[in-house]
């Protein structure tokens, strides 16, 4: 039985759910092989780890590890990636990405059309709800996840 994309997007809603369990922001991510296997997982772990590059699409693509078979995968990602998320897509050279949604973030999709990389927005009420609600309850912490700088000003003491 062949995977749909709806069905892809599902592997990557469970991973965004993950994450947001761990008191992360909820988007996931998946990289498909042509035969429809799931070769590598990834969740948003910045919040988890501290580190500002660990975006989910970044973290499935780390997951994936040394390949040779870049250019026949499909990324599934829930939310429309950013431009650091495009640009490792695009080093790979993976030719096919698919977003649950892109109402409450547009990335970089343009960068990918132009790299003549197929991409297929699903506009999914799950991905976008999931968004929606998680940017309403912690706005600072998605600030901080797409580089908008915070409404609070930093101090810094013993200067």
């Amino acid at each position: 039985m062949e995977l749909t994309n709806n069905d892809l997007l599902r592997e990557a809603i469970a991973e965004a759910k993950a994450g947001l369990s761990e008191g992360g922001i909820p988007i996931g991510a998946v990289l498909v092989d042509p035969g429809g296997n799931i070769v590598s997982r990834g969740h948003n772990l910045r919040v988890q780890t501290g580190d500002p590059t660990a975006h989910a699409e970044v973290v499935c693509i780390r997951n994936a590890g040394r390949r040779t078979d870049w250019q026949k995968l499909i990324l599934v990602s829930t939310l429309s990636p950013c431009i650091m998320c495009t640009g490792a897509s695009l080093l790979y050279k993976i030719p096919k990405i698919i977003i649950g949604e892109n109402k409450t973030f547009i990335g970089a999709e343009e960068l990918f059309l132009a790299n003549g990389v197929q991409c297929i927005v699903l506009g999914n009420s799950e991905c976008i709800t999931m968004m929606r609600e998680f940017i309403q309850a912690h706005p600072d912490i998605w600030n901080e996840d797409i580089g908008i700088p915070s409404s609070k000003p930093l101090t810094i003491s013993g200067g």
